[in-house]
């Protein structure tokens, strides 16, 4: 196992990131360091959360959290160079954009670290990916969509799409799947705009297709779709709303009837089963697969009751 003699800048001196869920330091443990798109949602919270429980789990990895505090591709770059630079063995990854950090993984492969992406690939080999089948969990935010239209008599009528950006391979997807499920309907589906995950760019934008007459707003990731809730609630439209993650507000959101539903991801698992495959990677053992879909599930107002 190699160790680097150069110490980690750390990201929070450096791009105001987070650090968290450090182990015991161990001279023979493994290194391994998730990094994430940002520190806003709670979805990265929860992969957090599975890493921990499998390093408690295996007790020989030392592990710690990078994210910038805001999706960010300079910033992301900036982390992984500080992870190797901190002697990482393997990095978790959930990239925030394919290309971008396509030379820090490459610097990062000659320096014998291990990737294994979460949740979101770059467009860089690695050892396995643990993610939702997005395309799939978005035409199922579709189906769900078109399904509630017409349970209300609607047939036809504009639909809006809130997005992070046109990069992000994860939510790049969803999209796709979503708008492959009105394929052939009356329902029109207006041009995409993007919130960048924040929840207030993300409201202002669902605003912007409140008034343009919308029957539905899809937001494609946490922000998004707290922004397109908040939207609703605030015009006191009935328009249909259908999201993407799981969290508190999200919940609250549905619970009210502001939002139908939300597709929730399993990022616990992507973090929990991307430890272990870095360790099994790290003692050169073969992983089983190397491309796992860690499953959606369809939330509504019944599941938060």
């Amino acid at each position: 196992m190699k160790r680097k003699l150069m110490s980690a800048v750390l990201c929070a001196a450096m791009v105001g990131t987070m650090l968290t869920g450090v182990s015991v330091q161990a001279d023979d443990n493994y290194k391994v360091y998730l990094i994430t798109m940002d520190q806003m949602d709670q979805h990265w919270k929860n992969v957090d959360a599975g890493c921990q429980e499998a390093v408690e789990e295996l007790g020989d990895i030392d592990y710690t959290w990078l994210a910038p505090d805001v999706k960010d591709d300079a910033k992301q770059i900036e982390c992984i160079n500080n992870a190797v630079a901190g002697g990482a063995d393997a990095i978790l990854l959930a990239a925030n954009g394919p290309d971008a950090v396509t030379a820090s993984l490459e610097e990062a492969k000659e320096a014998g670290v291990k990737i294994i992406y979460v949740d979101s690939a770059a467009n860089f080999e690695g050892e396995a990916t643990f993610a939702t089948d997005n395309k799939a969990a978005g035409k199922t935010a579709g189906d769900t969509m078109i399904e509630e239209l017409k349970a209300k008599g609607i047939e036809e009528g504009k639909i809006g799409i809130v997005n992070v950006n046109a990069a992000t391979a994860s939510t790049v997807a969803r999209e796709e799947g979503f708008r492959e499920a009105f394929e052939g309907s009356k329902f029109e589906i207006l041009e995409t705009q993007y919130g960048e995950g924040d929840a207030a760019k993300s409201k202002d934008i669902a605003t912007g297709y409140i008034t343009q007459g919308v029957v539905g707003i899809f937001g494609a990731n946490e922000g998004s779709t707290v922004g397109a809730g908040n939207a609703i609630q605030e015009a006191g439209d009935e328009v249909v709303g259908v999201g993407f993650d799981k969290s508190d507000t999200i919940g609250q959101l549905i619970k009210d009837g502001f939002l139908l539903a939300t597709m929730a991801q399993n990022p616990d698992v992507m973090g929990r089963e991307g430890i272990k495959a870095a360790e099994k990677v790290l003692k050169g053992e073969a992983l089983e697969e190397t491309a796992v879909d860690t499953g959606v599930s369809v939330l509504t107002a019944k599941d938060f009751e």
